[in-house]
Parts: structure tokens; C-alpha cells; sequence
């Protein structure tokens, strides 16, 4: 066998390697804190390796990129795994760049010789944060598009470029096909060769310069990296990669969903290492925005950037370097402040029921105009919003004209536009995997109130703003005089819009509608 390795050896030098890699000299007293470096770079490879298995099931259109993902999650052995393990990886590397920095900082290694390395680090971070942002929105559902949104919205605030920065990302008029793939693109095509380069240099500075060891040198002699500190950085990734397991096993955020550019009631929210700055947005409305935006954390960064210069003191002690240190312990303090505080302001649940657009739609798939010819025994089969594949487009059109995909086979009137509307957001809410609700007279109600009173009053999530809204409407007006508006609304208010809907609605039927909105 020592045959064979010398051979080896002879050939590709692998001793030399070897001894390059294992037996770099370590300060005494190196010990756990300073296991944050490979702890990184055990996730961003993993991060690596799962993003290339899902990459070879994900298809980058807004027609079939959140079809891709569900296919991943539900179809592919594995493939909810496989999603979970990039999702909490991805959270396991910010997290473990952070606390990378933390110890840099407090050590004191960022001083020189090791300046160039800091700024390398840096660096490293923002494109660590470019892969969480880029990739957020791949999954191409609610939450990942309106977020979107509002990244792009903020980046108009840049000076000078702002418009351009937003059309560069965009890669359009519009976010949609040419933003996702631009997206998809710089995810997997451009990052990674940047990271590679970089963490490249990052360890090449490390063992040109030698890590930095503890803030007071030990006594006793220096130590080899294999086996001592091999050892931590084997135990630290081991226990990192069973936590990830566990909470990958209960797979990644549930798919939302699909991206609708028509919501109007969807409040976005950021991946929860973005919180902070969303939260600091707040705090500075209107023209004030940039100052939260741009100017706060460009002036945070800038004095990172420059701490090996700003640190005056002779040595790394924490005495000398106290109100350095304690000027970062209080923007440590107050970013993980704003990021509690964005994460405990969470907006109305979406997910817990159905809102009214959406339970008309279900409604009108299971009884109205869809059941027309989607039955057991009809032309076509029972729809499962689950098993829809096609774009929301298509599915829009062949509802405005249900003769589009076989003409003289489908005879039937086309779809009220509100109704439209009530069936696509019905099955984007069905494909997330929300079961559709049984058909019942509150359901019938939800068509009424849908098609005639929707496009005008809100009522809870979804509606227009025209007339006053009508959530919690029961708690100031009993039946008799809701039915009383929807009759002789001028009698009420004569300089009002509302118009009459004696000739639109039975008077069962405004009663009917009275007593569901005193439950509303």
C-alpha cells in the first residue's frame, strides 16, 4: 500500500497537499471560537450541493416555476428534504457569517496584517445576502413576488441610479418572466463563481497571514490543525448538520400561492435575516424612506469597512478597544432589536381561512359555471386545483371563452368578469393545497356578494375602496337597515353612488345577504 501512495505521491504531490492543508501551526489557545470559519464553510457548501439538486428540477418561467417547486416538494423522492435542507442551510450560513464577524470583531482580527482580509469578509457577506435575496424569489408565489416588490421599490431610492438600478433588476417594464430569469440566472450563474473567488482568497489571506488566535497570547507551544482543531471543526459541523436534518425532516415554509401581479390585499414579508431593515423602513416614511433605505446601512457598512483604521489602540485588549467595542455592541444590539420586532409585527393571517373572493371561486368550480362541464360525467373532468397546470392567463381566457380550446363543444355563456377573478383566486388557494370548501348556502351568498357588492366594499382582506368597507357591519346596523341601503340607498344618502339593487337581487336574496354580513 505505501507502494501505492508514494506513487501517488510522485505523481500529484498529494503529501505535500496534505501536509499543506493538515498541519498548518496554530497559536496556543486556539480553541472553539474559533470554529466559525469552517462551520461557514460547511453550509455554504452544502448550500452548494442542494441548490445544484434542485436546479435540476426547477424550471425558471413564471409559467412553471411554482409548479417546478410543488413538483419538488410533493413528487420528488426526497425533494421536501432536499428543498427543507436549503432553506434552514441558507439560515444556518447567514447566522454562522454573522457570528463569524461578532468573533473577528471582539478578537480584534481584523487589525493588521489582516485588513485586506477583513474587507474580503466583508464582502463575502453581501454576497452571502445577494444569494438569500436572489433566490427568495424563485419559488415564484405570494410571498416571494411581493417582496420582490418591494426590494425593487427600494432600490429606486439609490441617488443618481435608482431608475436604472430598478430596471436592471426588473429586466423589464414589469416584474415577470425576464425578472425571474434574470434572478435565476445571477443565483446560479453569477454568484457562485464570485463566492468560489472569493472564499479562495479569504483562506489563501488566512494562511498567508495565520489566524489571529486568542486576544492574549497563551503560553505553551503551537499546536498543528489535525487533530485538535480538525476535531471542534468536525464536532461543530456534525451537530450543525444533524439540526439542519431535524428541522429539514419537517421540510421548508409551506408553497404559498402562486405569484398574483392583480392582489391588492397580499402584505409581503422578507426572509427573516432581511427583518431588520424592514422593520427600520418604519421609522422613516415617505421622504424620509432613503434615510432607513440607503443612508443608515451604507453608513453602518462604510464604518465596518474602516474599522482596521478607525481602532487606534496599541493592542488587541477589549480595555483599550471599549468604546470602539462598545459603539458595535450597541448596533448589534439595536439590528437584532429591529429584527425581533419586525418578526413579532406579523400581519393578519392569510392562510387561516378562506376570504370571500376566494370562497365564491370555490363555489363556482364545484356548482357554478365550471361544473358546467367539469363533472364525473361532464366534457371535461371534476377540477382538482391541486392537478392545474395551466398558467393563470390561459385559464383566465378559456373562462372568458370557454369555446377557446374546442369550438361548437362547449356552448356556454361566457363568465362574469367578477367571477373570473373569484375562480382564479380560488385555485391559485386550491393549488397551494388548501382544500376547497364544501359548496353550501354561505358559499351562494359569497357569489352574490362577490359579483354585486366586492368590486366596491371591503370585507375582511379583499374588496375595493370606492364605498365604505362592511367588515364588522352587523356590530352598527341590524338587518332591516342593510336591506334598507341595498333598496333605496339615495333615500339614505343622496349624494352617494351606491346604486339601487332592487332590480339586481330579490329581496329574499338582500335579506339573505343582510344576515350573512351580520356574521361578517
Amino acid at each position: 500500500m505505501r507502494a501505492v501512495f508514494d506513487w501517488l505521491d510522485h505523481r500529484a504531490g498529494f503529501r505535500t497537499i496534505r501536509h499543506h492543508l493538515l498541519d498548518e501551526k496554530l497559536p496556543a489557545g486556539t480553541g472553539w471560537w474559533f470554529t466559525f470559519g469552517s462551520l461557514l464553510l460547511f453550509g455554504l457548501t452544502l448550500q452548494v450541493v442542494t441548490g445544484t439538486l434542485l436546479a435540476m428540477f426547477y424550471a425558471p418561467t413564471p409559467d412553471h416555476a411554482w409548479d417546478s417547486v410543488r413538483y419538488i416538494t410533493t413528487e420528488v423522492r426526497g425533494g421536501q428534504l432536499l428543498r427543507g435542507l436549503h432553506h434552514w442551510g441558507a439560515s444556518l450560513v447567514v447566522v454562522t457569517a454573522v457570528l463569524h464577524l461578532i468573533r473577528v470583531v471582539f478578537f480584534g482580527s481584523y487589525r493588521a496584517p489582516r485588513e485586506l482580509n477583513w474587507i474580503v469578509g466583508l464582502v463575502l457577506l453581501h454576497v452571502i445576502l445577494a444569494f438569500g435575496l436572489t433566490g427568495y424569489l424563485l419559488p415564484w408565489d405570494q410571498r416571494a413576488y411581493w417582496a420582490t416588490v418591494v426590494t425593487i421599490n427600494i432600490s429606486k431610492l439609490t441617488p443618481v441610479v435608482g431608475e436604472w438600478l430598478a430596471g436592471l433588476l426588473r429586466g423589464g417594464p414589469d416584474i415577470g418572466a425576464l425578472t425571474l430569469t434574470r434572478w435565476y440566472a445571477v443565483h446560479v450563474l453569477v454568484l457562485p463563481p464570485v463566492l468560489f473567488g472569493l472564499t479562495g482568497l479569504h483562506l489563501y489571506l488566512m494562511r498567508r497571514h495565520g489566524i489571529s488566535g486568542p486576544i492574549t497570547p497563551k503560553a505553551g507551544d503551537a499546536q498543528t490543525f489535525f487533530p485538535y482543531q480538525a476535531a471542534r471543526d468536525l464536532t461543530v459541523a456534525l451537530v450543525a448538520g444533524i439540526a439542519l436534518a431535524v428541522f429539514a425532516w419537517q421540510g421548508a415554509p409551506p408553497l404559498e400561492p402562486p405569484a398574483d401581479p392583480t392582489s391588492s390585499d397580499y402584505i409581503p414579508r422578507p426572509e427573516w435575516y432581511f427583518l431588520g431593515l424592514f422593520e427600520l423602513l418604519k421609522y422613516f416614511p415617505g421622504r424620509l424612506e432613503i434615510v432607513g433605505a440607503i443612508i443608515i446601512p451604507g453608513v453602518v457598512m462604510t464604518l465596518l469597512a474602516l474599522l482596521p483604521w478607525l481602532d487606534r489602540a496599541r493592542t488587541r485588549g477589549l480595555r483599550e478597544r471599549r468604546v470602539l467595542l462598545g459603539v458595535f455592541a450597541t448596533g448589534l444590539v439595536s439590528i437584532t432589536t429591529l429584527t425581533v420586532l419586525g418578526a413579532m409585527d406579523k400581519p393578519p393571517s392569510s392562510g387561516a381561512e378562506w376570504n370571500v373572493r376566494e370562497q365564491a371561486g370555490a363555489v363556482l368550480i364545484q356548482t357554478g359555471t365550471c361544473a358546467t362541464c367539469h363533472t364525473a360525467a361532464g366534457v371535461a373532468g371534476p377540477i382538482e386545483p391541486v392537478r392545474v397546470t395551466r398558467p393563470r392567463d390561459w385559464v383566465a381566457s378559456h373562462l372568458a371563452d370557454p369555446e377557446m380550446i374546442a369550438p361548437g363543444l362547449r356552448p356556454v355563456p361566457p363568465t362574469d368578469p367578477h367571477d373570473v377573478s373569484a375562480i382564479l383566486a380560488a385555485l391559485a388557494r386550491g393549488r397551494s393545497g388548501s382544500p376547497l370548501p364544501a359548496a353550501n348556502d354561505d358559499g351562494d351568498l359569497a357569489v352574490l356578494f362577490n359579483r354585486h357588492c366586492l368590486r366596491c366594499h371591503v370585507l375582511g382582506p379583499v374588496g375595493g375602496t370606492e364605498g365604505p368597507g362592511l367588515t364588522g357591519i352587523g356590530m352598527e346596523q341590524d338587518v332591516a337597515m342593510i336591506v334598507r341601503q341595498m333598496t333605496v340607498p339615495r333615500e339614505l344618502k343622496p349624494d352617494g353612488d351606491m346604486p339601487a339593487f332592487g332590480d339586481k337581487l330579490t329581496p329574499e336574496q338582500m335579506t339573505a345577504l343582510a344576515r350573512w354580513l351580520q356574521g361578517r
